[in-house]
Formats: structure tokens, C-alpha cells, sequence
């Protein structure tokens, strides 16, 4: 018999969770995909049932296999990327959650973050976990639901209850109670894990309030973490790979060595720079986080997080009406022959990296009588460029080596001219893959490691394949106006 030469990864994301099977050329050849519900029970709250979680990463699981005419022998491995800092409290003997899970973007504790900081917690909490202490990370909203279930912390204390992100509880479920465990990318943005002695903290769980008895292992991204039920499936399949979400891409993009990036643009943009066996410290509000651990030995990157992104294109078509279809900015963008002094400083939801200023709300400055609305199409994609070069700089500032060139993904990589217009931006390539779905490829890529499909990074570095190349071509003192321009912006924009 031969050995099986694919990979299923698990995609859970923030609205819909998708499943892709990987051939061991690092092909998609079958996916599958739902969204799910959303809960809002107050404003600033955020809550997902993961039961419709569950439901879903079985359903697409299925699909997924079906439509790659595989048996379910024929997959060697699975891998698990996810949304991170979501929080998910189940009881062990009935693998049943106690709460909804409570999503990273929720906010219900940014009063006791507050008043953390304000009692001087937050460098302690940022020298053992490269975070810093915002609502955004998982051990508040932990605490919260300690809190707030009746009985809960108690029955916490005594080993009743299990707490995880969702890779956790995807794990936990897949193998039928029998896996309680996580990966350090995954752990290292709970607000509990110390990255630099990788191991959970007692201090930190102290001070957060969480009983250490509720807390998974942490393993290796790639790691045999468990076999499969059977009949979920179809076989005993090995979940063999885990890491959160941006991790994943940044794996998935081939971004093995010092000073190589990627930037995923979806609703929000996610800019990772691999800082390789140093954990660098940063002076400029950014977050230093595992990138990957392979065979005991931890990678790191430096991370710039931008709240808003597509989500700016969103408003103009569904706040605004000034777009039907989102592509449509590519063209509109084109139209006009610059951006006649108009710019978005789209805080719709605060300014993230390198600024965090929870406070700040969105802005049209420049606005005259000829401006259009491919005006505001053209600044809502420059403002995704601005603020990619803002998080460029401020990694370079900490000690991070220049990427020579930046990769992309997600959605709105798609868009040619906010490609060139980032090129123009950072003075530097950027590289867009052929497949956009680096992701769940690096979820694959994983599993793949740990189940033998691909043998090194080398391996998986030469099934990285380059679609479009964009580079620098804007002349400097244009430059340096646009960018004054947006400086200027942000200025009026900050509230601190």
C-alpha cells in the first residue's frame, strides 16, 4: 500500500470555516465552505456557538474529501488553522461549552484592561508575552466567563473545566475527549503563555485569575496531536499540524528565513515579519509572538495588526453605496490621475500598529467640490498602503531586518493596484502566490512535516509558486507628498 500523500486543513476564521485538501504539490483539489452565525448580545461583545463550529468543520471536512474523489485512507494528515484569542470553556466528562465561545474582537473587558494597565501590570505581562494587555488577547475574557457562569471558577479550580482556543476544542471534539492540547502560536496569544521560557505562567495566571488546571499542553505546530474518531471521517486520520491563523500564513508563504514578511489582507491586514531565534522587544507598540516551533526550536516574528482594511471597502459599498462590488475599486482607482489631497484614515474601530489608540474614529480629510467617488474608492485603498508602510518602519525601528520583498494574501491581494500602489509604498517588491489560500496551506504544511508528505522546508518552500510581481516605480518626491499627506491625517485623526 502506498503512502498517503494528501492533506485535509481546517480553516476556522472569525465568519465562515472552510476545508481544503492539499495534493503533495501543495495543489488545492478539493474545498468546501459555511458561514456562520455571529452574536452580538451587547455592543462591543462578540460571541460564536461553537456547537455551529463543530457542525460546520465536520460538514466542510466531509465535502472537502468528497470533492477530491479521495477515500478518506488517502489523506495522511490534518492540519488546524484558526481564528485566534478566542476563548472557548467546556466541561471534560460532557465535552459541552458552559458559554458561548467570546471572540477576539469583543471588548467587554476593556475596563478591567484599563485599570491593569493603570496599576502598572501591562510591562511586567509584555516581558513574558510580547502582548500587550488589551481586550483583543484571550485571558480577560477567560476570567470574564470564570466570572460571570454560575459555579464556574469553582468548578475550574477542582479540574471540571477545560479552557481553549478553538484549535483546542477542535482537537478535543475530532479525537473524542481523548487530545487537550494547543500549539505555541496559538498559546502564546492567550496572555498566559511566557514565549521565552515556553512554558505556561504561574505569575500571569495569578494575575489573570485562571486556574492552571484548565489550561492544554503545548506542543510543536507540526506534532502528532491525535487521531480522528473514525467514523467522523471515514478512517483514523492524524491531526498532525495546528497554528493561529497569521502564523499559518506566514508558514504558508514560505516565510522561512530572517527578514522575510507576508501581509494577509482580509476584513482587517496582518503584517508578519519572521525575526528568526530572537525574540525582539518592541519600542514601537508592536507584538512579538511565535511564528513557528519546529522540533523544540521556536521562530519568531514581529506583528503589526491593522483593525480596518476590507473592511473599509465594505463601508463604501454597504455604509455608503459608493460601490456595488468591491473589485470595482481597482478600476475606480485607476480613473483618476492621482488622489487630489484625499485621505481615509479609516479608524471605524480605533487605529491598531503602531499607534493603538482604542479611541480614534474614522476620517475623510481633503474633501473639495471635484473630489469623486473614485476619489474616495482610491483613498480607502491607499489607506491599506499607508498604514502597511507605517508597520514596515516601525519593525525596522525595533531591529528587524528590511524585508527585501513582502508577500501577500487574502482578499483584497487580489486588487492590482493596491499591489502596486504597496510596492510603491515600501520601495520594496511585493509578490503575490499563485493560490491566495496560503492559510489553510500552512495548516498543510504543518500536518505535511509531521506525517512525512514533505520532508523540509526546502520541501515546501519549492511549491511556493509566484503569480504577480509589482515593484517600486512611483518617483520619490511624489512619494514623499503622498506620505506627508497621510502623516498629517493620522495626526488630526489620534486622540493621545
Amino acid at each position: 500500500m502506498t503512502q498517503p500523500r494528501h492533506i485535509l486543513a481546517i480553516d476556522q476564521g472569525t465568519t465562515s470555516t472552510r476545508s481544503i485538501v492539499f495534493d503533495d504539490a501543495a495543489k488545492p483539489i478539493g474545498t468546501a465552505q459555511c458561514e456562520f452565525q455571529q452574536h452580538y448580545p451587547e455592543g462591543g461583545w462578540v460571541e460564536h456557538d461553537v456547537e455551529d463550529i463543530w457542525r460546520d468543520t465536520v460538514k466542510t471536512a466531509r465535502e472537502a474529501i468528497a470533492k477530491s474523489a479521495l477515500p478518506a485512507s488517502a489523506i495522511a494528515g490534518i492540519g488546524i488553522t484558526n481564528q485566534r484569542e478566542t476563548v472557548v470553556v467546556w466541561e471534560r466528562v460532557t465535552g459541552k461549552p458552559i458559554h458561548r465561545a467570546i471572540v477576539w474582537q469583543d471588548r467587554r473587558t476593556a475596563k478591567l484592561c484599563a485599570q491593569m494597565k493603570a496599576a502598572g501590570e501591562e510591562e511586567g505581562v509584555r516581558e513574558k508575552t510580547g502582548l500587550l494587555v488589551d481586550p483583543y488577547f484571550s485571558a480577560t475574557k477567560l476570567a470574564w466567563i470564570l466570572d460571570e457562569v454560575p459555579g464556574a471558577r469553582a468548578r475550574a479550580e477542582k479540574g471540571e473545566l477545560a479552557f481553549g482556543t478553538i484549535d483546542s476544542f477542535l482537537l478535543w471534539r475530532l479525537t473524542g475527549g481523548r487530545v487537550h492540547a494547543t500549539d505555541v502560536t496559538n498559546a502564546g496569544r492567550t496572555l498566559l503563555y511566557n514565549i521565552r521560557t515556553q512554558a505556561w505562567d504561574e505569575e500571569l495566571c495569578r494575575l489573570f485569575r485562571v486556574p492552571m488546571a484548565m489550561l492544554p499542553e503545548v506542543h510543536d505546530n507540526s506534532h502528532v496531536f491525535g487521531m480522528t474518531d473514525k467514523e467522523l471521517l471515514g478512517a483514523e486520520i492524524p491531526i498532525a499540524g495546528v497554528a493561529g491563523d497569521q502564523q499559518a500564513a506566514l508558514f504558508g508563504q514560505a516565510c522561512f528565513d530572517v527578514g522575510m514578511a507576508k501581509s494577509t489582507y482580509g476584513t482587517g491586514c496582518f503584517m508578519l515579519l519572521n525575526t528568526g531565534k530572537e525574540a525582539l522587544a518592541s519600542q514601537n507598540r508592536l507584538l512579538t509572538t511565535p511564528a513557528y516551533r519546529l522540533n523544540g526550536e521556536m521562530t519568531y516574528a514581529l506583528e503589526g495588526s491593522i483593525f480596518v482594511a476590507g473592511a473599509a471597502v465594505k463601508w463604501l459599498r454597504d455604509g455608503i453605496g459608493v460601490i456595488t462590488h468591491a473589485r470595482e475599486t481597482n478600476d475606480m482607482a485607476t480613473q483618476v490621475p492621482g488622489n487630489h489631497g484625499v485621505y481615509m484614515v479609516p479608524a471605524f474601530v480605533g487605529l491598531g500598529a503602531p499607534h493603538w489608540d482604542p479611541d480614534a474614529r474614522g476620517a475623510i480629510f481633503g474633501l473639495t467640490l471635484g473630489a469623486t467617488q473614485a476619489h474616495l474608492a482610491r483613498a480607502a485603498l491607499e489607506a491599506v498602503a499607508y498604514q502597511t508602510m507605517d508597520l514596515a518602519q516601525a519593525m525596522v525601528a525595533d531591529g528587524g531586518k528590511a524585508p527585501e520583498a513582502i508577500r501577500v494574501d487574502g482578499g483584497m491581494a487580489a486588487n492590482d493596484w493596491l499591489c502596486q500602489f504597496l510596492a510603491d509604498m515600501l520601495e520594496a517588491p511585493v509578490e503575490r502566490p499563485v493560490h491566495l489560500e496560503t492559510t489553510a496551506l500552512g495548516a498543510a504544511f504543518h500536518a505535511g512535516l509531521a506525517t512525512g508528505v514533505w520532508e523540509s522546508l526546502g520541501d515546501l518552500a519549492a511549491t511556493w509558486t509566484q503569480g504577480d510581481l509589482f515593484t517600486p516605480r512611483m518617483k520619490a518626491d511624489e512619494r514623499q507628498q503622498l506620505i506627508g499627506g497621510w502623516h498629517e491625517a493620522v495626526r488630526k485623526t489620534l486622540t493621545r
